[in-house]
Formats: structure tokens, C-alpha cells, sequence
């Protein structure tokens, strides 16, 4: 009984952790949160931090699991006919990343140094490239199967390039907070779906 009890104040925590991070880091960024300050927002020493975590870079690989799931809930709309709103879901996503540049900054460079087969967030990257190449291609097949996009769209290298974009998007709008993401997104959206002539 005594055990679960800590148990369950130790992921209440971790959850505590998890969410003054989040905050933390996207006002602040990759560069300058560090662990003493994530620490300091809730309590703890930075080696009590650290205790849930194992190490800093466990802790923002976290962090970035966190964010997505946040994102999932906020961003993954479907339209009022059962198809994915992709267009409207990927452009909101983009929008919002630009409100939040910590994170943006932190998943740019993670996402970077965990190429490295030995980083602690090799396996967080690549299962997630994993799995929103699953989940957009599944939307974009069932977009085209339903004629709301041209039957001879390559949905594999649809889903590939959109990821990519996004990404280089980001990293472009770091050198130039000018470079709208959700207006070029939206854009693709518009050449992959043939409405070149609109908006």
C-alpha cells in the first residue's frame, strides 16, 4: 500500500515536471532552461529532477513526447464528413509551433544530434518519424480514395516530402522569423491537391 502511494506521487511528479517544462522551455528555449531551473519551478534539487528522468537529455526527449501529446489532442481535427483534415490540421500544427519557439528550437536540435544511433532520443525520433509517416499517409490515402485528392497522388511520397517540409520550414523560420510555416504548408497542401489557381 505504502508503495503504491510513492508510486503514484512520483508520477504525479513526473507529470508536474513534465508540465512546467513544457512551459519552460518554449518561452525559453533548448539553449538557456536548464535543469537547475527546471528544477527550481517545482522543488526539487536538480539531482531530485534528474531522478525521474536519468539524465538531462532523457528529461527533454520527455519533454518532446510530452509536447506531441499535447499537440495530438489540439491538432489532429477531422472534418465534419469523417475524412482527415489534413490541410486545415497540418496548417493549425505550423501556426502554433510558430507561438512557441523553445520547443521548436529544442526538436530542430534534438532532432538533429539524436541522428547518432548512441543518443538517448535515437529510438523517440525514429519511432516517431515512424508513426506520423503512418498517420498522415493514412490520411492522405483515405483523402484520395475518397476523390478529395487526385487519384494519381503518391501518397508514400506525399507523406514523406510533407514531414520534410515542415521540418525545414522550422528551420528556416529560426534564421527568419519572417518565413510564414502555416502559409507554405497550406500552400503544398494546395499544389498536392491540384488547386494551384486558389488563394
Amino acid at each position: 500500500m505504502v508503495q503504491r502511494g510513492a508510486y503514484s506521487k512520483g508520477i504525479a511528479k513526473r507529470e508536474e515536471i513534465l508540465t512546467a517544462a513544457l512551459e519552460i522551455v518554449a518561452r525559453n528555449g533548448y539553449s538557456r532552461a536548464t535543469v537547475r531551473e527546471l528544477a527550481d519551478a517545482v522543488g526539487l534539487s536538480q539531482t531530485g529532477l534528474l531522478h525521474y528522468f536519468g539524465t538531462k537529455e532523457q528529461l527533454f526527449t520527455e519533454i518532446l513526447r510530452r509536447r506531441d501529446e499535447v499537440d495530438q489532442r489540439f491538432y489532429g481535427d477531422f472534418d465534419a464528413a469523417g475524412l482527415p483534415d489534413m490541410a486545415g490540421g497540418l496548417e493549425r500544427l505550423v501556426r502554433h509551433n510558430a507561438e512557441v519557439p523553445g520547443l521548436v528550437q529544442l526538436f530542430s536540435r534534438f532532432s538533429s544530434e539524436a541522428a547518432e544511433p548512441g543518443h538517448p532520443a535515437h529510438e523517440f525520433f525514429r519511432e516517431r518519424y515512424e508513426t506520423a509517416r503512418a498517420g498522415i499517409g493514412a490520411g492522405v490515402e483515405r483523402l484520395r480514395q475518397a476523390g478529395r485528392l487526385p487519384s494519381d497522388v503518391d501518397t508514400e511520397r506525399v507523406t514523406v516530402l510533407m514531414l520534410a517540409v515542415m521540418d525545414g520550414l522550422q528551420m528556416q523560420w529560426m534564421y527568419d522569423p519572417a518565413v510564414d510555416m502555416a502559409d507554405h504548408v497550406a500552400y503544398l497542401w494546395r499544389l498536392v491537391a491540384g488547386e494551384q489557381g486558389e488563394g
